[in-house]
């Protein structure tokens, strides 16, 4: 009769432990379920085709900013401002991103006299510069370069040279838009800017 009792009593204890293993498994696949991805989220999205184009533009000046075209294109949506408008700036203040005071600030932006302002990347500048074109500048009244020379630069020569690379960009996409151009931007372009307007300073 013990033993009977014993073996009744082991086959309960070992029912017990099953039980809450297969309980706290269920937990914890739950729990599992609910978390969070530790992968970061990759989003596809087709190029834009002025993306194609500015890349094409940017490479042929050799500039370092060729492979953010999709960024410039991304910003000029986001603040409502011409597409070409950021990328002219930086052909005006620093040979398109080639020479820089430090902190990918191809803009010129914040700069007074030994003081520069730094950005994270190529990307978090156009995106800063955009915004503080928009907030600083469309939404007050300056909305094209000649209007915006005055409180952007002391050179009253910048808002023309601004305006020449935007007529530039803009004839280069005309002139491509027929044609078929790959995304593929080798670093080493054939064709280098020798237009005496690209070094040109605040």
């Amino acid at each position: 009769m013990k033993q009977i009792l014993f073996k009744v009593s082991l086959l309960l204890i070992f029912s017990f432990i099953s039980a809450l293993s297969i309980t706290r498994a269920s937990a914890f696949e739950r729990a599992s379920l609910n978390a969070p991805d530790p992968r970061p989220e990759v989003i596809a999205k087709k190029l834009d085709p002025r993306a194609t184009i500015l890349a094409k533009y940017l490479e042929k000046h050799n500039s370092p900013l060729q492979f953010h075209a999709q960024d410039f294109i991304d910003a000029a949506n986001k603040y409502n401002l011409d597409w070409k408008l950021v990328a002219a700036i930086a052909g005006t203040e620093s040979t398109f991103g080639k020479h820089i005071p430090g902190g990918y600030n191809g803009w010129g932006w914040g700069v007074y006299g030994t003081q520069a302002l730094g950005f994270q990347s190529w990307r978090d500048g156009i995106f800063t510069v955009s915004k503080g074109l928009r907030e600083n500048y469309v939404n007050k009244g300056y909305t094209e370069p000649y209007s915006m020379n005055r409180k952007y630069a002391a050179s009253k020569a910048w808002g023309g040279h601004v305006t020449f690379f935007m007529n530039d960009i803009e004839k280069f996409s005309q002139a491509n838009q027929t044609q078929d151009i790959s995304y593929s931007v080798s670093p080493n372009t054939k064709e280098a800017a020798n237009s005496g307007l690209l070094a040109l300073r605040k």
